[in-house]
Parts: structure tokens; C-alpha cells; sequence
């Protein structure tokens, strides 16, 4: 995959207005040695899980808050259930979270309110990994 292919990056909150703010912060690009970034935005669980079994997902970023189910829960069951699962951010409200977010096993966890750079910069962490990950497979 070249820096001129796209990534797809899901983002699952039942607020529209956190959803915005991660679309904002990460951008169409979230760093210059990543490719362009195509957001899949969800507000249910059911459509999570759609995404992820369609297997087109490279990223995810979960929102901890999310109603009914929060994504520490999605996460978790995303690692459990998903084949190769992409590389999931948690976003969390409490920092007294974080011990629930290792249980998750999310694998990036970024503190709310969001600051747009500390987002871009766990988001493009996570693309190089899954690319990195897809080259070693092949």
C-alpha cells in the first residue's frame, strides 16, 4: 500500500458532535507518511460490528461513553471475535479509565476532551502499525 492508497477509519460514538471532533482532529491525513484517511462513522453497535466483519476496516476509534454499549465493551469483543481485528483507539472520559481500557485491550487510549494533535498522532501510529502488520503477512 502506497501513501496515495486510503485507509479506513471507523469511528463509533452515539454523539454526533464527538464523532466531528475525531473527523476534525484526524483530518484526511492524519500525518504525512500515512495514506489519506476515508472516515466510517457509526452511532450503534450493530453497525460496528457490521464494519468489522466486512473486514474493510483499518482503524477504529471507539468512544468509551458510547450508549447503550461503550466501546471498551466493543473493543473487547472486537479482539475476541474479530479475525485479524484492526488496531482499535479508545477514547475515555475519566482517567481512572485507563486500567478499563488495558482490559479492553485497546491498543491506543486518548483522553477527552480531545486535543487533535495527541488524536492524530495515536491514529497515524496505529495506520503504520496495521501496515506494517499487512506487509509481514504477505
Amino acid at each position: 500500500m502506497s501513501t496515495d492508497d486510503k485507509m479506513r477509519v471507523l469511528v463509533y460514538s452515539d454523539d454526533a458532535a464527538t464523532r466531528e471532533k475525531v473527523r476534525q482532529a484526524v483530518g484526511r491525513r492524519p500525518a504525512a507518511d500515512v495514506p489519506l484517511v476515508e472516515i466510517v462513522e457509526c452511532a450503534t453497535h450493530a453497525k460496528v460490528v457490521q464494519h468489522f466483519d466486512s473486514g474493510e476496516i483499518d482503524v477504529a476509534v471507539l468512544d468509551a461513553e458510547a450508549q447503550p454499549a461503550g466501546g471498551m465493551g466493543v473493543a473487547r469483543q472486537a479482539k475476541d471475535e474479530v479475525y485479524d481485528c484492526p488496531p482499535i483507539c479508545l477514547l475515555i472520559a475519566r482517567r481512572d479509565d485507563r486500567w478499563l481500557a488495558e482490559w479492553s485491550r485497546a491498543d491506543a487510549v486518548v483522553p477527552q476532551p480531545i486535543d487533535p494533535v495527541t488524536l492524530a498522532d495515536a491514529i497515524a501510529g496505529l495506520m503504520r502499525r496495521r501496515l506494517s502488520d499487512r506487509l509481514t503477512a504477505h
